[in-house]
């Protein structure tokens, strides 16, 4: 299993570019003409918008625009992941650890874990998500490799703001911590429709009717079931991702934090209150990892991202430099939108369970 680069074009975005490609993260309309509906929306004629949407996507800026699930809505098991490599080992490792089809983010970082990873197995999996963990572990040989999966999530919204109108330092209102699904698994029905609209959207101007002729089904019913998604909370919105470095986004800055136990509940929901916090979760400590909280700071540069993380530093009290630390990804091995409900997880864990050899995953070129 290895990626193979697309063509790349290069492409700066100006201001119509910026105001769409706000309007794409924040999420596309489920109605049958969702690119007419956007062009209204900041004043840009539909035909434009197609146009600059590929453009976009040509310069490797948009990435993919799909429905983003929940994963654990979906009844997956996934945590985010940390190991710890030699330096001269480390790219043989990520090769191995990304070949995983359930790893979707693989970065180093500028950490003594050095290698930080998503992994998710889907409901049903015979492995399941801690014995496929220890084979990783096992077949890289990471000197230590710990999980660390969500035991609180305070905020998942990764939007960047591509006009610069927002302070980076800025503060939202508060809100509840998102609603993971409603309990209910999907069926067999389910599954047929996200398998759907998980794919990348064509730049057309009725793109569900395309998806929908092609599964033999009706447009409305289509864009009924993914409204359905969205009540039931499998599903937080269809949107574009963009490539945070190609979109002018440099840093990527994970902060994490040291916080007591009685202060956790009052502390993430301030933290995750600042605009450039993507994503706040509580996560598991170990003696070789003292930090519970995880905030996701996406800037332009280091320099900005150190000013949020000072002032979310300043905003909650925690001042010690040792209760805290900054991890910048400094190599990005794999990043893709995670596909459910694929034969390749099935097919890693027959190769796991014969011993090998184990798929690799090589990263494009830029």
């Amino acid at each position: 299993m290895t990626t193979t680069a697309s063509a790349r074009i290069h492409h700066k975005p100006d201001d119509a570019d910026r105001a769409l490609l706000n309007a794409l993260q924040a999420g596309l309309p489920l109605v049958r003409d969702p690119f007419r509906q956007i062009g209204v929306g900041i004043g840009m004629p539909e035909d434009e918008v197609l146009m600059r949407v590929e453009v976009l996507r040509q310069a490797g800026i948009v990435r993919q625009l799909s429905a983003i699930f929940d994963t654990r809505a979906l009844g997956y098991e996934s945590s985010l992941v940390a190991a710890k490599y030699p330096d001269q080992r480390l790219f043989e490792a990520a090769a191995i650890v990304g070949g995983h089809p359930g790893v979707s983010h693989n970065y180093r970082r500028s950490h003594a874990f050095n290698l930080w990873f998503t992994l998710a197995v889907e409901p049903g999996a015979r492995l399941g998500l801690q014995p496929t963990i220890d084979i990783l572990a096992d077949v890289t040989g990471a000197e230590s490799m710990r999980p660390l999966p969500t035991l609180k999530l305070f905020k998942i919204n990764v939007q960047l703001d591509m006009t610069g109108t927002q302070d980076a330092a800025a503060k939202t209102v508060l809100t509840a911590a998102p609603v993971r699904g409603d309990g209910v698994l999907p069926n067999d029905d389910d599954k047929r429709f996200i398998c759907i609209l998980q794919r990348d959207l064509p730049a057309v101007p009725a793109p569900f009717d395309i998806w929908a002729e092609e599964a033999g089904i009706d447009p409305d019913e289509l864009l009924e079931r993914a409204q359905t998604f969205v009540d039931r909370f499998y599903m937080r919105r269809f949107a574009a991702v963009l490539n945070h470095r190609r979109a002018g986004f440099g840093a990527n800055g994970m902060a994490v934090w040291s916080v007591a136990e009685e202060d956790l509940e009052r502390i993430g929901p301030q933290m995750a209150a600042f605009r450039s916090v993507s994503h706040c979760y509580r996560r598991p400590t170990y003696p070789d990892w003292p930090y519970s909280i995880f905030t996701m700071v996406h800037a332009r540069s280091k320099e900005q991202c150190e000013e949020v993380i000072a002032a979310i530093a300043e905003e909650t009290g925690i001042t010690d430099p040792d209760a805290r630390a900054v991890l910048y990804s400094t190599y990005e091995f794999k990043k893709i939108r995670l596909v459910y409900y694929a034969p390749e997880c099935r097919q890693w864990e027959d190769i796991a369970r014969a011993g090998g050899p184990f798929p690799t995953w090589e990263p494009a070129a830029a």
